[in-house]
């Protein structure tokens, strides 16, 4: 008869693993019922290697850092935009200690969090006061809350989004006290949609620009401007969703309505994301009238939906950046990958392929994260022959983690989303 298992006790002394007794015993003890259940027997002495294997495994930090060769620049499940330098420093010199975070160093009195980036997005912006929030979904329930809880939210049929994930536009107007008051069809809306919509239990005008996807053909919306006038003379708010908060005016990004277009619009209040063309740290930012905002800013959800500091140290450097638009192109990671000229890429796509062999490939990237969903980014990348899935499986367990795409049976990796430092640490999968 084989002989039994271990105990418990007998398996940890023979392992001798460096780490906390309490994690050696909790994978031992899961050792051997992986065993038991199949009916297997062994000494402590042939199961003590896995053993070691499964405690290294568990003290691995289970958040870290991959390198993203799928093309898509904001990709939502890779953490979307990456940081840049100026960021990384700031987050890095708040996290060392003590910050003035909610304090007036000049006067010594208590001071607000929002008052180290507020300036900024409305220098940036043209608003007349801003507030953050922890995301671009937070941002816009404050935003409905505050300016029309318990009333009707009135939008276009065509607007009524799904951001990803499940999460839903009519469940964000619930989920803000509100109700839902749909006007048009999918495909048109038109002004007096609206104004024959309006009523006694109207709160508030939402639009919400599509940006992950877009209805073509017989089409029609009304633009912000013009949808201002109509909710203003209807005496209510207008709320505009930009999305993913482009802050610059690039061929590139033509498509992605500008916060400071739709406040010159009159729109009363935006929001949109840190983490997605602005190419911050993840944020929810509403700009817009000095009522408005400081509507939002007495709303009790707001400091339940507030941001951490140390987003707020990213999100103060990346906003900092934006005042010399040139900088901005240079140093963030998100602008520098979308508006990189296709023969820098197709370089880097011919060093990685020389390092690693493969085929240098011609593919098209994306933006990602819900932005430009129809934008094409002519890019390059390295075809790797042979099993594609098991390739793809040997990349992603090396270190650093590498995320491919599998195309046409073969692996690509694509180089837009790589920095010349990324494809450098990139080895053959073996």
């Amino acid at each position: 008869m084989p002989s039994p298992l271990p105990s418990v006790d007998a398996l940890v002394r023979e392992a001798a693993c460096d780490a906390p007794h309490a994690l050696c015993v909790r994978e031992a003890r899961a050792t051997l019922a992986e065993r038991r259940a199949r009916g297997e027997s062994a000494t402590a002495a042939a199961l003590a290697p896995e053993l070691r294997r499964r405690v290294r495994a568990a003290l691995e930090p289970s958040l870290r850092p991959v390198l993203n060769a799928t093309g898509v620049v904001l990709h939502t499940n890779l953490g979307r935009a990456p940081l840049a330098v100026a960021a990384l420093e700031r987050i890095q010199a708040v996290a060392a200690g003590y910050s003035n975070l909610e304090l007036d160093i000049a006067t010594g009195a208590r001071g607000s969090r929002q008052d180290h980036v507020a300036a900024l997005i409305c220098e940036l912006t043209g608003a007349e006061a801003a507030v953050c929030v922890n995301n671009g979904a937070a941002a816009l329930v404050l935003a409905l809350a505050a300016l029309a809880g318990g009333r009707e939210i009135v939008v276009s049929r065509g607007q009524l989004v799904e951001i990803g994930d499940g999460f839903r536009i009519p469940e964000i107007v619930e989920s803000a006290g509100s109700r839902l008051r749909e006007v048009g069809t999918t495909n048109r809306t038109t002004p007096a949609d609206y104004t024959r919509a309006f009523g006694p239990e109207t709160g508030a005008v939402l639009c919400v620009h599509p940006s992950n996807y877009r209805v073509l053909g017989f089409t029609g919306e009304v633009e912000a401007r013009a949808l201002a006038g109509i909710a203003h003379d209807a005496s209510l708010p207008l709320i505009y969703d930009v999305g993913s908060g482009a802050l610059l005016e690039e061929p590139a990004l033509a498509g992605e309505p500008l916060a400071r277009d739709a406040l010159r619009d009159g729109c009363d209040l935006v929001c949109f994301s840190g983490d997605k063309l602005l190419g911050g740290p993840q944020a929810g930012i509403l700009a817009g009238s000095a009522e408005a905002i400081a509507a939002c800013r007495r709303h009790p959800l707001a400091r339940a939906l507030r941001i951490d500091k140390l987003s707020l140290a990213a999100l103060e450097a990346t906003l900092r950046i934006y005042r010399d638009p040139a900088r901005a192109r240079a140093e963030l990671p998100v602008l520098r990958a979308v508006l990189e000229p296709a023969e820098g890429v197709r370089e880097r796509a011919a060093a990685l392929a020389a390092r690693i062999g493969g085929s240098v490939v011609e593919t098209v990237a994306r933006v990602g994260g819900g932005a430009l969903p129809l934008a094409e980014l002519p890019s390059f990348g390295v075809r790797l022959e042979g099993d594609a899935d098991a390739l793809a499986a040997r990349l992603r367990a090396a270190e650093p983690a590498v995320l491919a795409r599998v195309a046409d049976g073969a692996l690509v990796l694509d180089c837009r989303t790589l920095t010349d430092a990324d494809a450098a640490r990139i080895h053959a999968p073996a």
